[in-house]
């Protein structure tokens, strides 16, 4: 006939009824985890009972299309850094604090809020809970205060909980000082950092 080999197909292999249900599963489960990948997928499959290997959990995510968002790089900071910051000259001077994320078995989220001294790199405290509120955090530093004295300042990033007015007023009113970090985006050269304030007393 003139037709060239490559140009033929079989017909496409009907899928089954177990094929079916196990790539619709699949979509389920892309949708109500979007950050998921096919691995844990596959792990979520295993508790269910369902008897498939790796490779196949594989081959399926992919055919279905399902693929997990890319992750988002971290900014590698260029240029010199900041003249002004603060850096901690004695014990109690500067309290860093920040969060930490992690997971339980069932995929449910953990929240860790870690204190840190600058000067001693002591760990302060490491409060682990499902969350975390501005209101918490103000707990846990009026903790540490009453049994260490309090900081001269705070250091903190942008997160919603450390910018909350709550952690700001209390701040305002018990005397630490608060050192906002700023984000600094590639191939930028830091600006001064706008957001120091000194110790005030309440009057």
């Amino acid at each position: 006939m003139g037709q060239h080999r490559s140009t033929n197909r079989r017909p496409a292999r009907p899928v089954g009824d177990d094929e079916a249900k196990l790539r619709q599963r699949l979509r389920q489960i892309a949708r109500r985890h979007t950050r998921w990948g096919w691995r844990k997928a596959h792990d979520l499959l295993v508790r269910e009972g369902v008897t498939i290997n790796k490779k196949r959990t594989h081959r399926l995510w992919r055919e279905e299309g399902l693929r997990r968002p890319p992750t988002c790089k971290k900014h590698r900071r260029l240029g010199p850094q900041n003249p002004e910051r603060l850096c901690a000259e004695r014990p109690n001077h500067v309290w860093a604090l920040d969060f930490q994320f992690d997971e339980t078995a069932d995929w449910r989220r953990l929240k860790i809020l870690n204190v840190v001294d600058e000067f001693t790199r002591e760990a302060l405290a490491m409060e682990v809970a499902r969350t975390c509120t501005s209101d918490e955090v103000v707990s846990v530093i009026e903790r540490l205060c009453a049994e260490r004295g309090a900081p001269g300042y705070l250091r903190m990033d942008n997160g919603p909980e450390l910018v909350a007015w709550a952690l700001r007023d209390w701040c305002r009113l018990s005397g630490p000082g608060t050192l906002y970090i700023e984000p600094v985006l590639l191939g930028r050269t830091p600006m001064s950092n706008p957001s120091t304030v000194g110790p005030v007393t309440s009057s």
